[in-house]
Parts: C-alpha cells; sequence; structure tokens
C-alpha cells in the first residue's frame, strides 16, 4: 500500500489528542475517549463506527508496537478524522482479502467502517494510521 497522509484543509472545529500508555487497558480507554467527544458533539451516529475503529487501532498499536500511542480525533468541515500515532517504523499495510483468512482482521474492519483510511511515517519513525468518518449535514428542528 502507498502510504498517504490525512486530508488536509479545511477548518477545524475542534480537535482532541488523548496518549495512552502500552497496557491493555488502554484500548477501552481509546474507546472511551472517542465515545465521549463525539457524544459532546452530537455526533452520535458516529459513535459506534468511530469506537470499533479506535479499538482496532488501539489494539494493534498495543500488539506490534508495543509503545504508548495518541489518538487524535478532530472535525474538518464535513469529515471526522479520527489518527492513531504509535512508535513502530514499521508501515500498516492495506489488507489483501482471504475470505477466512484472519491476518489483517483489524485493517479491514478500519476499510469497511471509515470513509477513508491511510497511514504513514515521518522523520520520526513515528506511524500514523488515520481513519475519515463523513459528518452528516446539521439537521434543523
Amino acid at each position: 500500500m502507498a502510504s498517504r497522509e490525512p486530508p488536509e484543509g479545511g477548518t477545524v472545529r475542534w480537535s482532541q489528542e488523548i496518549t495512552l500508555a502500552a497496557e491493555p487497558a488502554s484500548a477501552s480507554r481509546a474507546r472511551a475517549f472517542v465515545s465521549r467527544h463525539l457524544t459532546e458533539h452530537r455526533l452520535l451516529y458516529l459513535v459506534d463506527p468511530v469506537r470499533l475503529t479506535v479499538s482496532e487501532l488501539a489494539t494493534s498499536a498495543l500488539v506490534h508496537a508495543q509503545t504508548q500511542f495518541t489518538v487524535t480525533l478532530s472535525e474538518r468541515d464535513d469529515t471526522v478524522l479520527l489518527s492513531v500515532r504509535d512508535g513502530s517504523p514499521q508501515l500498516a499495510r492495506r489488507p489483501v482479502p482471504e475470505p477466512l483468512g484472519i491476518a489483517d482482521r483489524g485493517l479491514r474492519i478500519v476499510a469497511l467502517m471509515s470513509l477513508d483510511w491511510g497511514v504513514g511515517i515521518d522523520l520520526s519513525g513515528t506511524q500514523t494510521v488515520w481513519a475519515s468518518f463523513a459528518r452528516r449535514p446539521a439537521q434543523r428542528r
């Protein structure tokens, strides 16, 4: 898979970030973090897909990178962006479909749940996996 950076540009409406330790309870903390912020911003329809996605990305960081990781959740224009940055120098790759395979199951889930996703490594060797989600227009009451 070619690495890609998350979408840029537009107006950032809000952004929240948390850094979590490389311990099993951190996956649960990541799920609680995104649930809380999506609920605060009245994006309830995104809670389930973003919770599932952050759970997979946090678990991947715990299992493969075995380093602390940072979860960032933000809203830019009509997109909600989730990113998980860890200390792994190994690039996550797009999964090859295997009907009965379990390898890369987490990234297949990310691909199914999100509008788009990608991964990159910066100059310091820090990996970031991101996923974007469509934000519905505000409904009038």
